[in-house]
Order: structure tokens, then sequence, then C-alpha cells
């Protein structure tokens, strides 16, 4: 009877951990990296344009697509979009600011828009795509202060990186560089900014 009664308990426990084993790995496949995220399954989350309400996915905007991600009160944030918008005087590119604090809401960028002078396409990152692009990324993607800038071109995204010290944040100049070489770009003069927007 006490040999029964081992056997069952043993029993439940292989069948337990085996269970516990089989969730973690499923779990942890999810997650794992750059690898679990297909390419495209981030630019497919549905935004929203925070001037005009209107969707639009990253996937669905002309290339090359600048995307930056920021939060309101990040002033190197707004010194490098002060370099996006004096790159969209010289290249054709579709500009995407994404805010990655959960704390700002639509209104508040707005008026951070406004206050700047910008003109570009503005959201609020979705848990899901901040995730996405941590594992796409690495973590400080979701830094404001660290100014994340990716590079979309025709079937690339790569994450725009200056060399050395000092500030994080991108010149006009090296952006441009970084798009006619990595996008095969030639200088423009006036921005798409936000063309091919709606979804």
């Amino acid at each position: 009877m006490k040999k029964q009664k081992a056997l069952k308990i043993g029993g439940v426990l292989v069948l337990g951990l085996g269970l516990g084993l089989a969730l973690n790995s499923s779990q942890q496949g999810t997650v794992s990296g750059p690898e679990s995220v297909g390419s495209l399954e981030w630019q497919n989350v549905t935004l929203q344009d925070v001037d005009t309400g209107e969707n639009f996915t990253v996937s669905g905007l002309e290339r090359p697509v600048l995307l930056e991600t920021f939060a309101v009160w990040c002033t190197t944030c707004s010194h490098q979009q002060q370099e996006i918008e004096k790159l969209h005087e010289e290249v054709n590119v579709t500009s995407v600011s994404l805010n990655v604090d959960p704390n700002e809401d639509a209104e508040k960028i707005v008026d951070h828009k406004e206050e700047n002078g910008f003109h570009w396409l503005y959201a609020i990152s979705p848990v899901e795509l901040t995730n996405s692009l941590r594992n796409r990324f690495g973590n400080s993607i979701a830094n404001p202060p660290s100014a994340p800038v990716i590079l979309l071109c025709e079937g690339e995204a790569v994450r725009l990186e200056k060399e050395g010290f000092g500030s994080p944040v991108k010149s006009a100049d090296f952006l441009e560089e970084e798009i006619i070489s990595t996008c095969g770009l030639e200088t423009g003069g006036s921005s798409r900014s936000g063309s091919g927007a709606v979804a």
C-alpha cells in the first residue's frame, strides 16, 4: 500500500516537473531574442498619429524611414529631433518619433511638437511594440536619453550608432551619410514627413 502511494506521488511529481519544463521552454521561445521577433512583426504594429488620430504601421510608410524613440521630458531627444528637422531640408525621408514613456499622453506630445515646430509623424508606442524593439535592437532602444534612431531601407532595418564618446545625438550630416550609404538614397531637398502614413 505504501509502495503504491509512493509510486503515485512520484508519478505526479514527474508529470508536474515535465509540464513545468515544457511551459518554461515555450515561454522562453517567445522572448529569447532578435530571432524570435520576426523582422517585420514590430513594423506591423498599428500606431496612431497623435495629430490626426489616423492609424498607420511602419511597414506601410514610404522608405527610407527614420524611427526615433523619445520622451517629451528628454532634452537629448529634443536635440535629436532638431537634427532630424535639419535633415528634412536635405533628404527625402519619412520620419516617425515614437514616444516610449507610458506616463505621457497624446496631448503632451502634440504640445511638444507645436512648441518646437516639428512636422512629422508622432505616435505612442504600445507596450508590445516597445518590447519587440527591445528584443530586436537591445534594451537601450527604450532609453530616450541615448537618442535611439533606427533606419529602415527596403528589406533592412538597422540601428544607427555613433562611434566614440560624447553626446549620443546623431547630427543631420551623420544621418544623411547613413541614409545615402545604407539605402542608396540621393539628396532631395523636400521632406516626405508622413507620406503613406494611413494604413
